[in-house]
């Protein structure tokens, strides 16, 4: 039967894809042939697959054609990928306890490192009970899947917290056996307990080319502050991540 209207076309092909007809990798038949196949005209085909796009299931690749997107997500454990057990008796850092979750492949080099002081803008500044303006390092980092960018995780710290750590030496990768929690602690400020907000919005044009993210993809923003137990402000995160490129698992004893 031939299918009218670009939604319909879209349902169609959004059926093939997910009972398997197209897996993951596999590309999508030419736009003329998908028309001639569904009694429909190019424009109604083009219609579809943007609307496929937009969902997150496909993606144009130049030379290739539309390919189905690559899934299953990363899984990102939410308070057990802290687990003092893998940064303070081992050596998992929470981004290689989210491949190891995931069954993922992974080298400490797949997290870029970028290093700077600078001034508080006023978020950071509120967070870290300071003043605007006032300094702080910034630690900047790109995690990658393979060759494929996950996410960005952005920390500031007070100086006097870091200053002469390995939390402020550009070298690529985690910051020493342990992490940054790890370095934290040897300072005296042991990380015990944090607050994440999450929110999602659509990226911005740096975050679309830092990412490689296709058109229609949102991004998951994180927000951390990390204390130790007298509440005393260590850390503040903001991380973007690829929304498609996690799922979010959380395991917690419900409160009283």
């Amino acid at each position: 039967m031939a299918t009218s209207g670009y939604r319909e076309l879209a349902a169609s092909l959004r059926t093939a894809i997910r009972q398997g007809e197209y897996p993951p990798g596999a590309t999508l038949p030419k736009q003329d042939e998908l028309a001639e196949r569904h009694g429909v005209n190019i424009k109604t085909v083009r219609q579809a697959i943007g609307l496929l796009e937009a969902e997150g299931l496909v993606t144009p690749i130049r030379r290739r054609g539309t390919v189905v997107r690559e899934r299953p997500p990363m899984r990102r454990l939410g308070a057990e990928r802290y687990s003092k057990r893998k940064w303070k008796f081992g050596d998992t850092v929470a981004f290689v306890a989210d491949r190891e979750a995931s069954g993922r492949s992974w080298k400490l080099t797949d997290q870029t490192n970028t290093v700077r002081l600078l001034s508080a803008d006023p978020e950071v500044a509120e967070a870290l009970g300071l003043s605007p303006g006032a300094p702080v390092y910034e630690r900047a980092r790109l995690v990658k899947d393979g060759e494929q960018p996950t996410h960005t995780l952005t920390s500031y710290y007070r100086p006097e917290h870091v200053e002469g750590t390995p939390l402020v030496e550009p070298t690529p990768g985690p910051a020493g056996r342990g992490g940054g929690f790890a370095v934290l602690t040897l300072q005296g400020y042991e990380p015990d307990h944090m607050t994440e907000t999450i929110s999602a919005r659509m990226p911005t044009p740096d975050e679309i080319e830092v990412l490689n993210l296709p058109a229609g993809e949102p991004v998951m923003v994180l927000v951390r502050q990390t204390y130790t137990a007298d509440d005393t402000v260590i850390e503040f995160a903001r991380g973007v991540h690829a929304a498609s490129r996690f799922a979010w698992t959380y395991t917690f004893t419900l409160p009283d």
